[in-house]
């Protein structure tokens, strides 16, 4: 009996360019691949305890939304680009992005597991299902996730994409910059940095082959799709105030953490070749700070950050010294 084949199956081929930038986005994905077993989180215990009740309160909840945003996305955002996407090179560093958004859900988890009880994790997950807003903006983004099945809503799919990862993170991203930058949550905040990093590049890449795709499109489609990505960023930068005056209640830091968001809004459509639509007071230096790559090291074709040590170090105790 003779086997017919109904189509020819390729392997990837490293071995030339399929284009002017996708190995050079392996590489450094590669070179910048970290786990949280790797960061001693058990150092911000003490600073932890000594926060008060409505900071411990926002840091856990900042945390708990940016999970279910890199949960999302290592299932769904990073999945339904990669199905349309023919070209194989490009297949597996999309691959690799979505297993580090995995690997970013677990390493909050590892900071729930040093910081709180089993109780209060068990709360904080139920708070996550609860929260409207937050529960929204995952519902907005899994719309367009889920509706991936041709070449305009793959473009939208990786609008998306680049407002989560450029945008919509950063009401999460804030809190840690800001306390780590005055000393504060300084172990965590270096994972936060990492994350930062890496999201830097995803939003870069992803960027990179979502205007490849917009460029294909007549004059009228490119209006048609330009109208659809900006009612995409008011719907998602709507939800995100509401989340952000929800969960920064009575901090003082709702307004600069909107101004962040619209800051970083900005950066997220030079990712996809646009230019910018928020107006932008002063950033709190502080934060800023925490996103300089002077000083982080988190910037497109970095190495890995500053502060970053490869294996898991522990403070000595004195029976470390007994014989």
């Amino acid at each position: 009996m003779t086997f017919k084949l109904e189509k020819i199956h390729k392997a990837v081929n490293w071995n030339k360019e399929d284009d002017g930038f996708t190995q050079a986005f392996w590489e450094q994905n590669v070179k910048q691949f970290w786990l949280p077993e790797e960061i001693s989180v058990s150092k911000d215990l003490k600073v932890f305890n000594e926060l008060n009740e409505k900071e411990k309160e926002l840091y856990k909840k900042v945390l708990g939304g940016l999970t279910l945003l890199d949960t999302k996305q290592g299932n769904d955002g990073v999945p339904s680009m990669m199905s349309l996407t023919d070209n194989l090179q490009r297949k597996a560093v999309l691959s690799f992005m979505g297993t580090m958004e995995e690997i970013h859900a677990k390493s909050y988890s590892s900071i729930f597991m040093t910081l709180l009880s089993n109780d209060e994790i068990e709360e904080l997950f139920k708070w996550i299902e609860s929260e409207e807003t937050l529960q929204k903006k995952a519902d907005l983004v899994l719309a367009q996730y889920k509706n991936t099945k041709d070449e305009e809503s793959l473009y939208l799919s990786m609008v998306t994409s680049v407002f989560l990862e450029s945008f919509l993170f950063y009401s999460g991203f804030f809190y840690p910059l800001y306390l780590a930058g005055q000393g504060k949550m300084v172990a965590s905040g270096e994972i936060i940095s990492l994350i930062l990093r890496d999201e830097s590049l995803h939003g870069k890449y992803i960027g990179l082959l979502s205007q490849e795709i917009y460029e294909k499109f007549e004059e009228a489609k490119k209006e048609e799709l330009k109208d659809r990505m900006y009612k995409i960023l008011e719907d998602l930068m709507e939800n995100e105030i509401n989340y952000t005056n929800t969960i920064y209640k009575d901090s003082g830091l709702e307004s600069e953490v909107i101004n962040f968001l619209k800051y970083n809004a900005n950066r997220a459509l030079e990712n996809l070749g646009f230019n910018e639509y928020y107006k932008v007071s002063e950033i709190n230096p502080i934060v800023l700070n925490g996103l300089s790559t002077e000083t982080k090291n988190h910037d497109f074709f970095s190495t890995k950050g500053n502060g970053y040590q490869k294996g898991v170090y522990e403070e000595l105790k004195d029976e470390d010294f007994l014989i």
